[in-house]
């Protein structure tokens, strides 16, 4: 059998990361040679060899002749720079394997702005935020936010662009320094404002082809300069692996709901990722949320995962198999065990510190390494050249173990000024061991609680006469007395959305469907010639996420308010196991008030010749929705893809537009008495709804050429090629309620509802019915759709 050829490496870099990286491909038996470019003091030896080219992009044609020349088979970019400069593009226009995102996919680290839009496109969960390139329109923002917020210059600023102000004053006046004093340059041009998230931190290395993703064990860092989390921020002081606070349920639910979805969703967008993502994540009550995504290897986060790596694990075949998009069939094994790595630092960092002075080295203990970060040689003497001088790894069988290594190792280095933190590991030693609780069923309480306070304000919105629209006690009330009804009968209805939420659930937009929760239920109500007076509501889920679910609540209230009714109450039910992630369901209940002598239909009052009046819908409204999503996926086409009969939207934004509300335009009609009859056309279109306001005596004619078709219609109909009796049966198709109107008041009904800002037509009349006919509804002329 021919003998594999040695397989040479090039590492980009010159810090504590790619000391760790290089160390590592260097264990593999196919390595012949591992280069470093331009690397440190201690990346040298063995198979390893420093090499003295940078890595600026203006460095990009020397290093790929370097690797050319040295049969280089296999590229490592380490920083993040070079990569969102396009180094990895380089080396594969030369068709150099590179473990390296391309410059397009480099964006989810290079532009804070571009990331939290992809998480958001893609359902990733993340904090609520918004992106501002206009300095006014972020001070405004900030303002009006109802949660304490983070300040991120949205380009690299070598790990220092994120501010954490205490107060608004303090928000505003890092918002200056950034975007108008340009503390960070270029890099503040835009900003993401986002909310400030509370829990631990962990993160997550994951190597990716662009299709499958393997993680690295989670590891926590200590960003602080000084013990206790005291001091200014830097690029880390220490790390610990794996973190015991990343449960392996915890870690398998990272997987599916963000690292997978976003190798998924970075191929669909068409920019595959492949290389190390490395996530940051809070582990919020909520649970976790991402912070940050990261293009490459953390530091010092690599230094530790990396001497986890099991003996029969090779890192050089790992990587090559991702480069060649084959990563499937190569396993990423670990050791059992622990590893914690202690930072030793330069007096002065992360401000100002000196360089040159010289390191003194001592043996090292089994399973500890010294990683070099900031050294450099002076001739045979390492000395410093950075703030982060060493990282001293220690593994062992323990958390505590792996620290004593640590520790160990990093009293066998000194130079002077140095300093590090004794405390590195202190989250893991203090992590309890405690019962299980609610929550740890997946039920959380105090998530609910937080749901409750962020939907008092939107509640109180919907406040009028019979209530204060307060929330948060066993049941609503409402005073009837307060609203002045003499006789009244109470009116209610109760519905759901349907299957329009799958819609929401993959379009992660929320608040439409609050909406269509309230029209359906008030839409019914003033059939009867009620006013709607309250109403309330029910959410179920498998787990509560308290932003979703109060987008879905501010979006009732905005139908409460349409429609003149309080939102007196609801109930939000957690139901772990019975619900898929980030699917929910909803239901609505409403009541309303009419006098006894106003209850419509008015049947014996409906008589031949009786006009049909139709007002237009807003689209689909909330039915028919199984076989719409149906059309689409026979269509081909996604919820993400361009709308084709609507400019400027998605299929899923334009689906989503919420179900007109009737209630105020048509209650000055039903206290004229200039309505006889009316029918909400919902599922079953006018074939069924129509004739449940009709007496026996009579039927309805609907001529299909008196309104438009509108496009959404037009273009369901053509793509799932629906006969017109079906979509007459299933649609509104353009007409969301129908009124029967004597024909001398049907010019002041018109007028009135223009008045009120509907789009309303003649529609058809009132025929008298012989036997065959009687109380049905016929459309007509439907060749015109």
């Amino acid at each position: 059998m021919a003998e594999t050829l040695a397989l040479n490496v090039l590492v980009i870099g010159g810090g504590g990361r790619e000391h760790a990286l290089a160390w590592a491909l260097a264990k593999s038996e196919r390595v012949g040679k591992v280069y470093v470019a331009p690397g440190n003091g201690g990346t040298s030896g063995g198979k390893i060899e420093n090499v003295a080219i940078g890595h600026s992009a203006s460095d990009f044609a020397k290093l790929v002749e370097f690797a050319q020349t040295q049969s280089v088979g296999l590229v490592v970019p380490g920083p993040e720079q070079p990569l969102v400069d396009g180094i990895s593009d380089a080396f594969k226009k030369v068709g150099i394997p590179t473990f390296g995102p391309s410059a397009r996919a480099a964006r989810i680290e290079g532009s804070k702005a571009f990331s939290k839009d992809f998480m958001k496109k893609h359902g990733i969960p993340t904090a609520a935020y918004g992106n501002f390139t206009d300095y006014n329109e972020a001070c405004e923002f900030v303002k009006n936010a109802t949660f304490d917020v983070v300040i991120k210059a949205s380009g690299l600023a070598a790990g220092k662009g994120v501010l954490m102000p205490t107060t608004k004053e303090e928000a505003l006046e890092a918002l200056k320094s950034v975007m108008v004093d340009r503390e960070f340059g270029d890099a503040g041009s835009e900003v993401v404002v986002e909310e400030l998230l509370v829990g631990q931190e962990i993160s997550v290395l994951a190597v990716s082809d662009g299709y499958t993703v393997a993680s690295f064990p989670a590891a926590q860092d200590h960003k602080r300069a000084y013990d206790g989390d005291a001091g200014p921020n830097t690029g880390g002081m220490g790390a610990y692996a794996p973190a015991p606070v990343a449960t392996a349920e915890l870690l398998q639910k990272i997987h599916k709901s963000v690292l997978q979805p976003s190798i998924d969703g970075m191929r669909r967008d068409g920019f595959p990722f492949v290389g190390c993502l490395f996530t940051g994540f809070m582990l919020t009550a909520d649970g976790p949320k991402v912070l940050e995504y990261n293009c490459r290897f953390g530091d010092p986060e690599t230094e530790a995962v990396l001497p986890l790596l099991d003996e029969s694990c090779d890192l050089a075949e790992v990587f090559l198999a991702a480069a060649e998009g084959r990563l499937d069939a190569v396993p990423l094994k670990f050791r059992d065990g622990f590893s914690a790595t202690v930072v030793v630092a330069s007096g002065g960092y992360p401000g100002s510190y000196a360089k040159g002075r010289a390191i003194a080295f001592k043996p090292t203990a089994a399973d500890t390494h010294v990683f070099h970060a900031g050294t450099a040689c002076d001739g045979s003497q390492v000395v410093t050249a950075g703030g982060r001088v060493l990282a001293v790894t220690g593994v062992s069988d323990t958390v505590q173990g792996a620290l004593d290594r640590a520790y160990a190792g990093v009293a066998t280095v000194s130079f002077d000024g140095a300093f590090h933190r004794t405390d590195i590991g202190f989250r893991a030693l203090n992590q309890p061991r405690e019962g299980l609780s609610y929550a740890d069923a997946g039920v959380d309480i105090d998530a609910g609680n937080r749901l409750v306070d962020l939907i008092k304000p939107i509640v109180k919105a919907t406040r009028r006469a019979g209530t204060d629209s307060d929330i948060g006690g066993f049941g609503g009330v409402f005073d009837l007395k307060a609203t002045g009804y003499k006789d009244p009968v109470l009116v209610s209805a109760t519905d759901g959305v349907g299957t329009k939420l799958k819609i929401a659930h993959e379009t992660r937009v929320h608040d439409t469907v609050g909406v269509d929760l309230v029209a359906m239920q008030v839409n019914d109500i003033i059939v009867q010639g009620a006013e709607p007076l309250f109403f309330l509501d029910y959410y179920a889920c498998g787990h509560l996420d308290v932003e979703a679910t109060r987008d879905f609540v501010r979006g009732v209230a905005d139908g409460c308010v349409q429609a003149g009714c309080a939102l007196i109450g609801g109930e939000t039910a957690e139901m772990p196991g019975l619900y898929a992630a980030g699917e929910y369901d909803v239901a609505g209940f409403a009541v309303g008030a009419v006098e006894r002598s106003e209850i419509l239909p008015r049947m014996d009052d409906i008589d031949s010749g009786d006009v049909l009046v139709g007002l237009a819908s807003s689209g689909i409204h909330s039915n028919g929705f199984s076989l719409v999503r149906k059309v689409v996926e026979r269509a081909g086409l996604s919820f993400d893809s361009v709308c084709p009969w609507t400019d400027g939207q998605t299929v899923g934004q334009a689906l989503l537009t919420p179900t007109r509300i009737y209630v105020k335009p048509l209650l000055p009609l039903v206290r004229r008495r200039l309505v006889k009859a009316m029918a909400h056309i919902t599922g079953g279109g006018f074939t069924d709804n129509v004739p449940r306001v009709l007496p026996k005596n009579v039927c309805a004619e609907i001529d299909a050429q008196s309104w438009e078709l509108p496009p959404v219609f037009r273009w369901v109909k053509r793509a799932g090629n629906i006969a017109a009796d079906e979509m007459a049966r299933t649609f509104n198709c353009g007409i969301g309620m129908v009124l029967v109107v004597a024909p001398g008041d049907v010019d002041d009904v018109l007028t009135t509802l223009a008045e009120g800002g509907e789009q309303a037509y003649v529609i058809g009349r009132i025929n008298a019915a012989n036997e065959a006919n009687q109380g049905t509804a016929t459309t007509i002329n439907t060749d015109a759709w």
